[in-house]
């Protein structure tokens, strides 16, 4: 195939595992290396924490002003399951918009960030809620860590002057082991090494291996395992 560039790159992990600083990694990356070791070139990224932040926002100015929040409790958790849901319907209708105002022949990859705990239903149903052009034209890269790797740095990254940055936000302890304890990506994935089925939709995945965290200091370790990890992807991704 003549392409040369993954379409939609989903990265998903636990809150901390990486992500954002392999979307940073890739930021500073030229575009020509990208393209030739990672199959990336010109790229947007869409992710659900800003909007996740905005509802939060929100909540607290309307509890300011004497209402009731309409996404969170007084707790800061969400008031209804389904609102997990709807941020991911969120990135699905943002995706479109964007498809819609680029201009044709356009070349972009569009990296679709987020996290799911089983508690909110996981990946499994995380990913119902794409629309099946996505899943056609996507592929998976897991970051994985263990919980106990995951709560290590998001402690470690916390800025409380900036809350709501996508490198420096964190969660509370309780909030972490509540909703992120439990990930359901080996059920997700355990019918097939390299597809998960979603409506119907094979999507390919890989994984990347973040234990040892090689994501924090954003040096070769990092730009070797993620040219060995998404070749891999990509492979698998051209022969769909």
């Amino acid at each position: 195939m003549d392409q040369e560039t993954f379409d939609i790159l989903f990265l998903v992990a636990r809150p901390a595992a990486g992500k954002s600083e392999i979307i940073d990694y890739l930021t500073r990356t030229d575009v020509e290396e990208r393209r030739r070791r990672f199959h990336i070139g010109p790229f947007e990224v869409l992710d659900d924490f800003p909007m996740l932040w905005t509802w939060f926002e929100e909540d607290a100015i309307l509890r300011r002003m004497g209402y009731p929040g309409l996404h969170t409790d007084e707790e800061g958790y969400f008031k209804y399951p389904y609102l997990w849901h709807l941020l991911i319907e969120r990135l699905a209708l943002e995706f479109a918009k964007r498809e819609r105002d680029r201009p044709p022949g356009q070349e972009v990859t569009t990296i679709v960030e987020f996290s799911r705990g089983s508690p909110s239903g996981g990946y499994r149903e995380a990913f119902r809620h794409f629309p099946e052009e996505m899943l056609a034209r996507g592929a998976i890269m897991y970051v994985r860590v263990s919980y106990e790797e995951s709560l290590r740095k998001n402690r470690l990254r916390f800025n409380p002057d900036r809350p709501d940055s996508i490198l420096e936000h964190s969660l509370p302890d309780e909030k972490m082991e509540r909703l992120y304890k439990e990930d359901d990506w080996d059920l997700f994935t355990a019918a097939d090494p390299e597809y998960v089925e979603v409506k119907g939709v094979r999507v390919p995945y890989a994984v990347f291996e973040n234990e040892d965290d090689v994501t924090t200091e954003r040096g070769e370790p990092l730009g070797q395992r993620l040219e060995a990890v998404l070749s891999r992807l990509w492979a698998i991704w051209s022969r769909r």
